[in-house]
């Protein structure tokens, strides 16, 4: 059998494992340490922001970032709901109630004229939102200059959820740093990573100082352990920032390689009319195109999403459809919801191709030819 292509599979450099001997040599291998340091001083070097506070999780950057903004049990944050659940977990964990909003055909990420009519809708039944999470989808920057100008108008705070999209840019400004608070994930399958892991930034070092206090559990400056706050384990260990710090040192190799096979595709596929790509919409966008994801129009029994997978996966190529709308999970079901289709439809017809910047032009090329011999091998 031909050998694996992953989806997104982690891609090493080569001198994390210098910054894990150093760790080792010196022995810090406890939670914090000089890795941390360096690793949040890469991050905010690279984003151009202050203050950064590297965690363990995006999920844990998220929980702190709506802590940070006193989100408490009853309250409603608006959210996309073209997303991952974890995006909308930690709303749940402070007790409040997820509002879901559709997306915008462009680039998929959360529509700005629904998020207007929600905030209307929630402030007639006497409920401002407490809060606003936007995401970037698989690295597509929202549209973000009306979305934040939408937060900005009826005073809500925003938190971007940047987990996909580090190196993208909106207007030249890095994704990870349009919110009050934005937070990044450095999952194994994300374009750069620790194993696990994650980030919240800020222009106010406040947050920060305090994302880094609670993710300590809360430990008060006294010589015995003494809390006056309820704190968690959401600290990244000086171990996993160690292989941030190698896989810093090469993220815009990163980026280049996944636009790179964004580029190739869609060239293999130009002269397949049912074929389309998220596509950046003007030149005020910049993708870093973590995943390469297309959607087929006007799908048949022959040519959809689901026979395209299976072909690939028949061939052991990894794919996968696009998120499940948040307003389908079972789970949020019930939550409310301002849905105009897009989302649905997305999900029906699109599909994400492997997209790892370790990918050869062979790998890339057998995704191809799965896909074109579907199709009927067109020119």
């Amino acid at each position: 059998m031909n050998t694996r292509i992953y989806l997104s599979p982690p891609h090493m450099s080569g001198d994390e494992q210098k910054y894990l001997k150093e760790a080792f040599d010196t022995n810090w291998i406890a939670p914090l340490g000089p890795n941390l340091d360096g690793f949040e001083k890469q991050l905010g070097g690279f984003l151009n922001i202050g203050h950064v506070a590297a965690l363990s999780s995006g999920t844990a950057a998220l929980h702190l970032a709506l802590i940070l903004l006193d989100v408490k049990p009853g309250d409603e944050v608006l959210v996309s709901g073209f997303t991952f659940s974890a995006t909308v977990n930690p709303i749940v964990y402070q007790g409040a109630t997820p509002v879901l909003i559709d997306s915008e055909p462009s680039t998929w990420n959360m529509d700005p004229v629904l998020l207007e009519e929600a905030i209307q809708d929630r402030i007639r039944k006497s409920k401002k939102p407490k809060a606003i999470i936007v995401v970037d989808l698989y690295g597509m920057p929202a549209k973000l200059d009306e979305i934040t100008a939408i937060a900005a108008k009826y005073d809500i705070p925003l938190i971007e959820d940047a987990a996909e999209a580090l190196g993208s840019k909106f207007n030249g400004k890095k994704c990870g740093t349009f919110g009050l608070i934005s937070i990044l994930s450095f999952n194994g399958n994300k374009i750069i990573t620790t194993s696990g892991g994650g980030a919240i930034t800020s222009v106010n070092e406040e947050y920060i100082k305090k994302a880094k206090f609670l993710s300590t559990q809360a430990r008060d400056n006294t010589p015995h352990y003494e809390h006056s706050q309820i704190g968690y384990n959401y600290r990244m260990s000086n171990i996993i920032a160690a292989i941030g710090r190698g896989q810093m040192e090469v993220i815009e190799d990163r980026i280049a390689a996944r636009r790179r096979n964004n580029s190739i595709y869609r060239e293999f596929f130009k002269n397949i009319p049912e074929i389309h790509f998220l596509t950046e919409p003007d030149k005020s966008y910049f993708s870093n195109f973590w995943l390469t994801t297309l959607f087929i129009d006007n799908p048949t029994e022959k040519f959809n999403r689901e026979t395209i997978r299976l072909a690939l996966e028949t061939e052991n190529i990894e794919a996968r459809p696009l998120w499940k709308p948040m307003h389908l999970q079972p789970v949020f079901s019930k939550m409310p919801a301002y849905v105009n289709g897009v989302s649905e439809e997305l999900f029906k017809k699109g599909i994400c191709l492997p997209s790892g910047s370790n990918l050869s032009l062979q790998d890339l090329e057998r995704v191809e030819k799965v896909i074109r011999k579907l199709f009927g091998n067109r020119d």
